[in-house]
């Protein structure tokens, strides 16, 4: 055997989700439709965040639009290649590529994961602490911390991909998903991955399954304190939206990295869920919800000279 074993397996096979055109043909136009939808309402977002001055300069506003930009990356790190190989029969990655998406797949995610806290400390201080809230989320703080989130996220995903790349890859080439991710990719491994695979269980699944707990319980905090009814409907009202989104990313994630890689095999529908379903959706959860949001997007398609149908109250 070769000492550098990695150079034996050259390109992985994507499993993909059938063998069938017409299937396949059918599963294109949906998957088509939420990433142009994930792309159309994240950039709206970005958009109508950066041209209005109030939300702008609002570090909750602030924090969102960043939100929509991990959203679309997210998205645009597997949709693409999925779309690609229901189109073909021979669904290929080079060795290479599988390792850049993987890389890219872990970055993007932890990435926003971290963000997400941001988000809920960010509504605790606005809730709880309201008169110094302008104080203590400035925008300097939002800056650092919006850099931490991608600084922690490229730290995790360099973990992740440095012991997925010290495996030996000389046999199986079959990567039983749409893309390449670590609990597929490591069990096509030529040699023993149990401690890898705890070492990458402990990364992956610890951050997502703290992140989550640091989230809900920062939550509960915010309506333990809030004493008046009046004031826990209204909080309930600002944060249904963040737990919401929270739910729909954490849940898959804690459901495939915070358990043994090699026992479980791969949901393909949990993860199409949170790699292609949950960017599309966290737009709307946001701007449905948001009247501030909604008012400016008005006030956008009115600037732009094409006629605003006006909802009822």
């Amino acid at each position: 055997m070769d000492e550098n074993q990695t150079e034996v397996v050259r390109e992985f096979a994507l499993a993909g989700f059938s063998q069938k055109p017409s299937i396949e043909a059918g599963l294109f136009v949906l998957f088509l439709f939420f990433y142009v939808s994930t792309w159309l309402g994240n950039v709206l977002i970005m958009v109508t965040v950066a041209s209005d001055n109030n939300l702008n300069s609002s570090p909750m506003y602030f924090l969102l639009g960043n939100l929509s930009f991990l959203d679309l990356c997210y998205s645009t790190v597997t949709t693409p290649k999925l779309l690609a190989d229901l189109l073909d029969k021979n669904k290929l990655i080079l060795y290479d590529q599988c390792i850049a998406q993987l890389f890219f797949l872990h970055f993007v995610g932890a990435a926003e994961m971290f963000l997400l806290t941001v988000m809920a400390y960010d509504r605790y201080v606005a809730i709880c602490r309201p008169l110094h809230y302008t104080t203590i989320m400035s925008r300097g703080l939002c800056c650092v911390l919006v850099a931490a989130s991608w600084m922690g996220g490229f730290v995790h995903s360099t973990v992740q991909t440095i012991l997925t790349t010290r495996l030996p890859f000389c046999g199986p080439n079959r990567v039983d998903n749409f893309f390449c991710d670590v609990p597929p990719v490591i069990k096509l491994a030529c040699a023993d991955t149990f401690v890898i695979e705890l070492l990458m269980v402990s990364n992956s699944g610890l951050i997502s399954t703290s992140s989550f707990v640091v989230l809900i319980s920062s939550y509960t905090v915010i309506l333990v304190k809030i004493r008046s009814k009046e004031g826990r409907q209204k909080a309930l009202s600002t944060c249904a939206s963040h737990l919401m989104v929270v739910t729909l990313f954490f849940g898959p994630c804690i459901f495939i990295y915070a358990r043994p890689f090699s026992i479980f095999s791969v949901d393909k529908m949990v993860s199409v869920l949170y790699n292609v379903i949950t960017p599309m959706l966290n737009p709307l959860i946001y701007t449905l919800r948001n009247k501030e949001v909604k008012s400016a997007m008005r006030k956008l398609w009115g600037r732009s000279g094409l006629p605003w149908k006006k909802q009822r109250p």
